[in-house]
């Protein structure tokens, strides 16, 4: 079971060298905007961070581990951004609010919100704990879905906003109960929640990752880095779309699982099963 170094207590650090009103360019097509990143201290969330702000974007980071969302802070510092640094365990439903909250309190308001935080257990569910079972679901969809609803009223109202969740293509092809009922959750919240501000100004798209150099795959020698997805979540903040699927070429694999489930029953369940 992960252990938390936070409390609920709620840190803060920014690094600010960005003007008042900074205007929108073709380099950088974010100023201005505000940008909520979680699980931002390391990874996709990181790479993330440094490629809105890189376009012009002010970035709240989100996670559990403050030094190294300060280590990421001061990188984006050198990159001529700014951003603010909020600890957050985003089991914690208090913590969560309170993301949030700092970040409007700060910023005004969010413009783009990332919802990227994610765990897993190299684990069967039959030897998950029940409180296993909870956090990872608090973790990887339920931190989520109450982080968008606490933004989404401003966004609303300002009928402007851009929402990213990112899945997984375990949220297309099933191959681990617990990780995959939470990105297929995650997938299915924002597929809906799409069409239910359809026209409003807030677009909200998906992301899902194949395997990508990051902690959770430390043992994947050959996988393209974390910055592939950062601008693919980057070009959806501009071009929004409904789902883009990265590196493309998993895309045939699903198709197959939609297909043809029984066939890739026949050929994972063996290897699940090990």
């Amino acid at each position: 079971m992960p252990t938390h170094a936070e409390t609920g207590t709620i840190l803060m650090s920014t690094h600010t060298i960005a003007e008042p009103q900074p205007k929108k360019t073709k380099q950088r097509p974010l100023a201005g905007e505000v940008a909520l990143i979680t699980g931002a201290s390391s990874g996709i969330g990181a790479a993330t961070a440094q490629e809105l702000a890189r376009r012009g974007a002010r970035v709240v980071l989100a996670a559990r581990r403050q030094d190294e969302l300060e280590a990421e802070a001061r990188a984006i510092a050198r990159l001529g951004g700014e951003a603010l640094v909020v600890p957050t365990d985003m089991s914690d439903a208090a913590q969560v609010a309170r993301l949030a909250e700092r970040a409007i309190e700060h910023y005004g308001r969010v413009d783009i919100l990332v919802n990227n935080a994610g765990m897993g257990y190299d684990l069967p569910l039959a030897r998950m704990q029940p409180e296993q079972i909870t956090h990872i679901t608090s973790v990887n969809l339920l931190s989520a879905i109450q982080l968008t609803r606490a933004v989404l009223p401003g966004m609303l109202e300002r009928r402007h906003g851009a929402i990213i969740c990112v899945a997984s293509v375990a949220a297309h092809i099933a191959v681990s109960p617990m990780y995959s009922a939470t990105k297929f959750g995650l997938r299915g919240f924002a597929r809906s929640l799409r069409r239910e501000v359809w026209g409003t100004g807030v677009s909200v798209s998906v992301v899902s990752p194949g395997f990508i150099k990051t902690a959770m795959t430390r043992f994947r020698k050959r996988a393209p880095g974390p910055e592939l997805i950062a601008r693919t979540i980057a070009c959806l903040v501009t071009h929004p779309a409904g789902e883009a699927m990265r590196p493309r070429y998993y895309r045939p694999t699903t198709w197959v699982e939609q297909g043809f489930p029984w066939l890739v029953d026949r050929l994972i369940g063996p290897w699940m099963a090990k």
